[in-house]
């Protein structure tokens, strides 16, 4: 059977996202106003973050895999003074630092332990994380009150900057969303207790769990660690400059009937090395042939180590026909000696494409 056309236009749409949604929720809001099922998003934000959602629509969907995996940038407070189960502000506080320990912090400590974490680490990530163990989540299996041990894995951090450092009193009932039956008995909701709040910027690759570089600078320093705030900037080439807010875009559809989407073409220019192929090179493609590639000299594709790693935009090409239709995606590979584009995700299947100078 034919596979149904998707309904109505292609394309990507960044959102702001608001506190208190999930990432799914801001999807099926985008589906209600789009007007299609055929909706995703890439890279999750829990729903205490802020910020960069990139959302693909129709077609653009295919392109999701691509962008998750391009570095990300964020701003975010890490709170020194306690722990949580899920290392941020939305989990269960579990433990509190010592006044006495915190007086002894100083700023110059902080940077210096931020200092470590930066450049090429291998993080723990947060149990709460949406890894599979065993084909199950792990925040599934820790909510079931499993005690998750997550193997570390190499990341690359490119900024840790601090660029505040605040030291205050703090509700205890403040600290974070719930508190553990230990710390209810021991203190009042009305407790204060000391706080360093930390403001930084961070830009990491992906598979980097801000939260996990907030509880290992809380481990190092002997304070405990979490995040109270996250706002994702960039994702990529992506940033808020480019976003709009839920209530602009059902304002566009009201107005407008649909949304205001960048297209599938700009997308995919924004994200990848683009050409334009000559007829004959655009059908073999189309008909999932490899043609010859652009020069000996391009960038080489190679495949994620692991299967569940998202691909590389390295080696990769989006490639035109002479009319400007968007034909595929190649990915530029040696084949006995001789450097050739091969098809690696075809929009335009099957096409014969004529010569414009025809």
């Amino acid at each position: 059977m034919a596979r149904r056309a998707p309904n109505g236009p292609s394309g990507i749409v960044v959102i702001d996202k608001p506190a208190d949604l999930t990432s799914h929720d801001v999807v099926g809001k985008v589906r209600r106003l789009a007007h299609t099922r055929r909706v995703g998003h890439a890279g999750t934000l829990d729903p205490m973050a802020t910020g960069v959602l990139i959302v693909g629509v129709n077609k653009a969907t295919k392109l999701l895999t691509w962008i998750t995996g391009e570095s990300k940038s964020y701003t975010a407070t890490i709170r020194l003074g306690g722990t949580t189960h899920s290392d941020d502000f939305d989990g269960q506080l579990r433990w509190l630092c010592s006044s006495e320990h915190l007086k002894t912090i100083r700023d110059e400590d902080i940077i210096q332990q931020v200092q470590k974490l930066t450049g090429d680490i291998v993080q723990v990530p947060s149990s709460v994380s949406a890894i599979k163990v065993d084909g199950v989540r792990s925040y599934a299996r820790v909510h079931q009150g499993e005690d998750v041990k997550l193997a570390g894995r190499a990341v690359h951090v490119a900024e840790f900057k601090v660029l505040d450092v605040s030291r205050r009193m703090v509700k205890v009932a403040d600290f974070a969303r719930e508190l553990s039956e230990e710390l209810v008995s021991e203190y009042t909701p009305e407790t204060m207790a000391p706080v360093i709040d930390v403001q930084v910027e961070v830009s990491v690759s992906s598979g980097t769990y801000v939260r996990a570089l907030a509880r290992d600078l809380g481990q190092s320093l002997g304070t405990g660690g979490y995040l109270t705030q996250l706002r994702r900037t960039r994702i990529g080439t992506v940033n808020l400059e480019h976003s709009v807010s839920l209530e602009e875009l059902a304002e566009q559809e009201e107005t407008d009937g649909q949304i205001r989407l960048i297209s599938l073409e700009d997308s995919v220019r924004a994200i990848f090395p683009s050409r334009t192929l000559l007829a004959e090179e655009a059908t073999d493609i189309s008909f999932g042939r490899a043609i010859k590639a652009a020069s000996e000299d391009v960038a080489l594709y190679v495949a994620p180590e692991e299967p569940n790693n998202h691909p590389q935009v390295e080696g990769v090409e989006a490639v035109f026909a002479p009319d400007g239709t968007l034909v595929a995606l190649v990915k530029n590979q040696k084949k006995r000696g001789k450097v050739l584009s091969f098809p690696l995700l075809v929009w335009e299947s099957g096409k014969i494409f004529e010569d414009q100078n025809a």
